[in-house]
């Protein structure tokens, strides 16, 4: 079987253009992903919902009223949970399956969200924090993968990119929480508490979904696996899904079974996809986008309104229009591709930095700062509009479809967490920079690092849209070794550098 007609490559679709699926042709794809998706809300919802509920917590407590740092640590400690999770995700993933994975963290999410509405101190609540970080960690890594390996490969960036968009909709959904439950006693404990309700719902409905096919492939439960895969293909088809991945079964029973984390590095191919990866991942963060979810009614404050209300309102939406831009992403991903789509992404987060950059100057500088406080929030809503189309699904796509079988859970696990550790540099860190250099400085070396990001794609990142999993493995391959290679796999021991 030639890669060119492998099913679901553009050669096989290509001869057989009736067998493609389009977005909204199956509705049981549909489902698996919105499912699967719920751990996507989570993350959302936790990122969007602690930026309203630490403007009360202040309030509550003045000792983290008095300390940036203990603030810094209150939204950033679940960020420590989710490196933590993350890092055991990919493990959890490969050796339970992704189903196991998602229950786990929902049940661990569930504890936090309890242990955050009844703390009695921010002490308690940093605990709190932690635990739901962890949930979020391992569902970071498991929502991905578990929506890839389901999906057939022409559709599969926009139904990656649908758990982006739960991500941007929790965001969404949690600034409605925030505005809700300002006037209501105990404001902030309702904000975080109910982030578990989620959590059940997607612990009940996945109780009745199956496992990955691709995952019981590799498991050697054909059975199960072909049982899934007739939901998702039509006869035709499945017949050749079948025997394509019985034929993967058999070459990854002859690879090294036990994959460790060191094999990543060891492995040309693999430590050339984990690059990609790991580096799409840390500059999704230090391009500033949890900066602008986490703070931005702090810098809604910043530019001037500083009525907590009013920057909850301003914040809402921000988060409305990443959840648009997002559904405009779901689109565009497999139609206009990943690498275009990443780099006119990061060409518009270059301006609206710049422009934040140059509002936050010119106000310190000005006595009138109204102008320059729209100025801002027009800042941020372009910031929005340019990256949640791009910078926001595509490093999450292009991590669950680089990595062959084997690796996909350990890498997947590994560039998610150095998502989180970049995510919590950002977080730990802004309050702290802004009041030492200013906030116009530190949109200015967000800016700049967005240009690095540019640089970044254009040099290193191959497009990926359409192509089937064995069809990336083969990019990898080649520039690892060459071209000309045999295209048989290159994973086993003896193709090491």
């Amino acid at each position: 079987m030639t890669i060119d007609s492998l099913p679901g490559s553009s050669g096989y679709l290509d001869m057989y253009p009736e067998r493609k699926i389009s977005y909204f042709k199956n509705p049981y794809v549909l489902g698996l992903t919105f499912v699967a998706g719920i751990g996507g809300l989570l993350f959302g919802y936790d990122t969007g919902v602690i930026s309203g509920a630490l403007l009360y917590i202040k309030d509550d407590f003045e000792v983290v009223k008095q300390s940036s740092f203990l603030q810094e640590t209150i939204v950033s400690m679940t960020l420590v949970g989710a490196i933590i999770g993350a890092t055991a995700g990919g493990w959890l993933n490969d050796a339970y399956g992704r189903k196991k994975a998602t229950l786990i963290s929902d049940v661990v999410f569930a504890v936090g969200s309890i242990v955050m509405a009844a703390a009695p101190d921010p002490y308690v609540l940093i605990a709190g924090r932690l635990l739901v970080g962890l949930g979020v960690g391992v569902a970071s890594v498991t929502a991905p993968v578990y929506i890839a390996e389901a999906s057939p490969s022409e559709i599969r960036g926009g139904l990656v990119s649908t758990n982006v968009l739960m991500i941007t909709g929790g965001q969404f959904i949690s600034y409605l929480v925030n505005l809700a439950f300002t006037e209501v006693p105990g404001t902030w404990r309702w904000m975080l508490g109910i982030s578990g309700v989620p959590a059940v719902i997607q612990f009940i409905l996945m109780l009745f979904l199956p496992e990955s096919p691709r995952w019981l492939f590799m498991k050697n439960d054909k059975s199960k696996a072909i049982s899934v895969l007739s939901k998702i293909y039509g006869f035709a088809r499945l017949e050749d899904e079948i025997d394509y991945l019985t034929d993967q079964l058999e070459a990854e029973c002859q690879k090294k079974s036990d994959v460790r984390y060191l094999d990543v590095f060891r492995r040309k191919e693999i430590r050339l996809a984990f690059l990609i990866g790991a580096g799409l991942q840390a500059f999704q963060q230090f391009t500033g986008i949890n900066t602008v979810m986490y703070y931005s009614p702090t810098i809604v404050q910043m530019a001037g309104f500083e009525s907590n209300q009013l920057a909850l309102l301003l914040s809402l939406i921000v988060a409305a229009m990443n959840a648009a831009g997002t559904i405009v992403g779901i689109y565009l991903i497999d139609h206009f591709g990943r690498r275009k789509l990443a780099l006119t992404s990061l060409s518009g987060v270059f301006v609206s930095l710049l422009i934040l950059s140059g509002s936050f100057f010119a106000q310190s500088s000005s006595s009138s700062s109204a102008v320059y406080g729209w100025l801002a929030i027009l800042g941020l809503a372009l910031y929005i509009a340019s990256f949640s189309p791009g910078m926001g699904p595509v490093p999450w796509t292009v991590n669950s479809e680089i990595y062959p079988e084997s690796y996909r859970g350990i890498c997947g696990g590994m560039s998610a967490t150095v998502n989180w550790i970049s995510n919590l540099i950002v977080a730990q860190s802004f309050l702290s920079v802004a009041e030492a250099v200013g906030t116009g400085w530190t949109f200015l070396i967000l800016a700049g690092v967005a240009v690095l990001a540019f640089l970044f794609v254009i040099l290193l990142l191959p497009e990926t849209q359409g192509l089937t999993f064995e069809e990336v493995e083969k990019i990898w391959k080649e520039r690892a070794f060459g071209r000309g290679q045999d295209t048989e796999s290159l994973l086993e021991p003896g193709n090491e550098s």
